[in-house]
């Protein structure tokens, strides 16, 4: 008998915007980052604009990160109550995640667009390099669209899979 691959085993699958957005978001920061240490290195001083774009890249990275995990079902998750039942019980759970997640992302969607359109409208600032501090609060409730549509994308799979 041969053994089935477990929940977490890699499959061939082709390569989304999400992964793309996050690659490019990782390296984008790494490079960087990379440049803030050679900068304290030989010059003792570091750039400026380094932690204020950083930050913006890891929001990005993380909600792009989130949304693959979402759409490929590898969200965090307690494995043993998911796991152990009946088939029935499994395909409750999943719709039950990801309408949960739906709901989450839709809230960090109305919070996350009310931070932003805060930012924007009293013209906040960025303290490091002064650029509008909505330039880097826009990607929350953007990217937070997409992972609420990615759980519902997900609910509609698993409802089509009884």
């Amino acid at each position: 008998m041969k053994p089935q691959p477990g929940p977490a085993a890699p499959t061939a699958e082709k390569l989304r915007w999400e992964d793309w957005l996050a690659g490019f978001s990782l390296g984008l920061l790494a490079l960087i980052t990379f440049a803030n240490v050679l900068a304290r290195y030989f010059t003792d001083q570091s750039f400026a604009w380094t932690e204020e774009i950083s930050t913006g890249l890891m929001v990005i990275l993380t909600m792009a990160a989130a949304s693959a995990a979402v759409i490929r079902d590898r969200h965090i998750r307690i494995e043993i109550f998911f796991l152990t039942g009946s088939a029935e019980r499994r395909h409750f759970l999943a719709q039950c995640s990801a309408l949960a997640s739906a709901l989450a992302f839709a809230i960090l969607t109305g919070l996350g667009s009310r931070f932003a359109y805060d930012d924007y409208r009293f013209e906040v600032t960025s303290p490091g390099i002064g650029l509008p501090q909505w330039w880097y609060s826009i990607w929350l409730p953007v990217l937070g669209l997409a992972l609420t549509l990615r759980a519902v994308q997900q609910f509609l799979k698993v409802r089509r899979q009884a």
